[in-house]
């Protein structure tokens, strides 16, 4: 009974969170908002997120795993990509590198902090946690790759100033990015579906429960495209008051990339954290991956399409201090998945890496 009535309470908050967004993006549209008002934005907009994210859920529970962890990640860059563009076309300090500040902090999220936790929670069960190391090997080569041709190319590259593409390298490196993911999609979900999958029959689904009907899924379906476009404009809202701040408080504009991926990472995060707790690491791995490829492999090609049309230089390529966080991430990640079986120690390593990350992030 009590699961039933917390089961109604969530659908109920989740049904009008989208609504209740929407009416406040149209009463803030165009307006200076004082102290209060932008405190109830971003408490709706974190909300109207983690609705988003739940209707993207029920959606994903219709079709079944491993498609369901895709559909999550693709929500989830959907989200990504709007606020990087609301806060692109708003043109203020730091947009021509948000994309990549963005893009950087969700694989340090994914590949470090999401890897990290779920690795410590599910061996808090056991000794050590297994998984299927070819189907999590393919998708940290695939991850790895996107990186270094969108992220680490162009601090290297001599045809343009800067950590920049010129144009026909930016074209490649959407159509690069986008072919990767699009392939993984097709290995993941129809020819090597049994490598993202840990041999057991409870493996094959991520939600407990009966599946949502046709009904309710098209409802799902219809509050995420509301809650999508209120995160959008609350996103383009807020942009210019959340960069002043960053800035008053003597703190990196990069951090305002680290703050959206966050935001947008969180649901998955405690989706991830849950499957862990329950012995399904794999789903965790499928989940954290799955969000590193599509960040890239799908904010990429946007980022790219907005800058030619916008006319707007977009600054791609890390730091020197980036690249090394990233190598060390992939050679830590490898170590991790080749065994396909990890331990605390494991999982250690890749918090202290995601710590390292965020110390950087805020001390450059």
């Amino acid at each position: 009974m009590a699961g039933g009535q917390r089961s109604r309470e969530r659908v109920a908050w989740t049904s009008a969170t989208p609504v209740l967004a929407l009416v406040v993006l149209a009463l803030e549209w165009g307006r200076d908002l004082p102290t209060w008002a932008v405190i109830v934005s971003v408490i709706v907009l974190a909300a109207a997120v983690l609705s988003g994210v739940h209707h993207a859920e029920v959606v994903a529970h219709r079709v079944g795993e491993p498609v369901g962890s895709l559909v999550l990640a693709v929500a989830v860059t959907v989200i990504e990509v709007g606020l990087i563009l609301a806060v692109m076309a708003g043109g203020g300090v730091g947009s021509d590198t948000l994309a990549r500040n963005t893009v950087f902090a969700a694989l340090m999220i994914t590949c470090n902090g999401i890897v990290g936790v779920s690795i410590v929670v599910a061996t808090l069960r056991g000794r050590s946690a297994g998984f299927n190391a070819e189907g999590a090997g393919g998708a940290l080569a695939a991850v790895t790759t996107l990186a270094v041709l969108s992220l680490v190319l162009p601090s290297v590259t001599t045809s343009s100033p800067g950590p920049t593409f010129t144009t026909p390298q930016l074209v490649f490196s959407a159509i690069t990015a986008l072919g990767v993911w699009g392939l993984f999609v097709v290995v993941q979900t129809m020819r090597n579906r049994e490598l993202f999958i840990n041999g057991r029959d409870d493996d094959l689904e991520m939600y407990d429960g009966e599946k949502p009907s046709a009904r309710d899924t098209r409802i799902s379906f219809g509050l995420l495209v509301v809650a999508l476009l209120a995160v959008v404009g609350l996103a383009k809202v807020l942009s210019p008051t959340v960069e002043r701040t960053v800035v008053d408080a003597g703190l990196p504009i990069s951090l305002v990339g680290v703050v959206i991926a966050l935001l947008v990472l969180l649901p998955e995060s405690l989706s991830a954290m849950q499957s862990a707790g329950r012995g399904h690491i794999q789903k965790s791995f499928n989940l954290a991956y799955g969000s590193a490829m599509a960040s890239i492999g799908l904010t990429i090609p946007c980022i790219a399409v907005a800058s030619i049309v916008l006319g707007r230089s977009v600054a791609l390529g890390l730091s020197a201090a980036e690249i090394v966080l990233l190598a060390l991430t992939v050679a830590a990640g490898i170590l991790t998945v080749t065994p396909g079986r990890a331990t605390l120690l494991q999982g250690g390593v890749h918090l202290a890496i995601f710590a390292g990350f965020l110390v950087i992030s805020v001390s450059p």
